[in-house]
């Protein structure tokens, strides 16, 4: 489990997290939804240590990781970690082989021998095969994204966290992205965060929605309860999203 209280992050007197509160529960598939701006890659962020808060407390399976800074235990907790990136973040320069094994050098003690063997296991599982010599720039978007996606389950975490999966792809590749997060919970029974300001993608995917305005946490349910909230912030978002009506 996730557990946190009372999140505080700022960037100068830009105060972006001022208290946000919220228990992530095992195995559940969480999405953070609001417009953009709002701070919800800043708070995934925030639960990886890659920022460090300025006020509360974030605990991953019960160990305190808000204020520490202390490198080997934060290497610990982010050994529990896959991250997807909103722009995938592959390198040019690799192999989609090399791209996907990257994490296994630095988060696991497995010999090279068995890297080949999991690359590949890993982008079976996204449904991608025979791409293993092939760079990022040879590949459709869709394909990027798989192959980001496999590189962030390589080391097998028991959560992936994922930011703004669909941003800027057509119909065809957020429809391929949405199975994609869907099948990695069903397959490998990891928790799940997703942020994103794609509010159809949330209710459709989701155990819980939360919905990230002003700083705080304004709505928390299970899809069917989100869409019947009475939060002004909710319901004019929801509008906006031309989605109160269906």
């Amino acid at each position: 489990m996730i557990e946190v209280k009372g999140l505080g992050k700022a960037f100068g007197e830009h105060c972006i997290l001022k208290d946000v509160s919220v228990d992530i529960k095992e195995g559940e598939l969480f999405s953070v939804i609001g417009p953009s701006g709002t701070g919800k890659s800043t708070f995934i962020k925030c639960l990886i240590r890659l920022l460090r808060p300025d006020a509360g407390s974030i605990k991953v399976d019960g160990q305190e990781i808000a204020a520490t800074s202390n490198e080997f235990q934060l290497a610990k907790v982010r050994r529990n970690f896959g991250y997807l990136f909103q722009e995938g973040a592959l390198f040019d320069s690799l192999t989609v082989m090399e791209n996907v094994a990257f994490g296994l050098k630095y988060l696991t003690d497995l010999p090279k021998s068995d890297y080949p063997r999991i690359v590949k296991e890993k982008l079976a599982l996204v449904g991608l095969e025979g791409v293993e010599d092939q760079k990022p720039s040879e590949l459709s978007v869709g394909m990027k994204k798989r192959v980001s996606l496999a590189r962030s389950i390589a080391a097998e975490p028991k959560y992936i966290l994922y930011d703004e999966p669909t941003t800027g792809l057509d119909p065809v590749t957020t429809g391929m992205v949405k199975d994609l997060i869907t099948d990695m919970r069903a397959k490998l029974g990891v928790t799940s965060v997703v942020v994103t300001h794609d509010l159809k993608l949330a209710l459709e995917i989701s155990s819980r929605v939360a919905m990230l305005y002003e700083g705080v946490f304004v709505e928390v349910g299970e899809p069917a309860k989100f869409r019947q909230s009475e939060n002004p912030a909710v319901k004019e978002f929801m509008e906006i999203s031309d989605l109160s009506r269906k």
